[in-house]
């Protein structure tokens, strides 16, 4: 029973998904220019080779803005019911912020949080 049910979903999935992809390329415009490979950077053409190496330190601060980012994006819901989880609620986001903290004292220990 289920898994019949499975495999009607995934054939409707894929076929919904190779009807849209078939629609969109037969009405979308197809014509070719050679400005259109080009790199283009705020209206400024470029100069030399537009692929170039960045330091990874620049990574690094937005994975760390990201991780920091999403744990007050998780912090808001616990926050609004905290009154009704009680002692467990509570006990959870402190083990949540002991990980969050261990990762910033890592990452501080390692120096990602020093701009070179």
């Amino acid at each position: 029973m289920y898994f019949t049910l499975l495999i009607v979903v995934i054939l409707t999935a894929i076929a919904l998904v190779s009807i849209a992809l078939g629609i969109a390329r037969a009405i979308s415009p197809s014509s070719y220019n050679i400005q259109k490979g080009e790199s283009y950077e705020c209206g400024i053409p470029t100069r030399g080779n537009s692929w170039m190496q960045f330091k990874v330190g620049y990574y690094l601060f937005a994975i760390l803005f990201l991780m920091f980012d999403i744990e007050t994006v998780f912090l808001f819901p616990w926050a609004v019911v905290v009154e009704d989880l009680g002692i467990n609620g509570l006990f959870s986001i402190i083990f949540f912020l002991i990980i969050l903290v261990f990762g910033l004292a890592y990452a501080w220990k390692k120096g990602a949080l020093e701009w070179k």
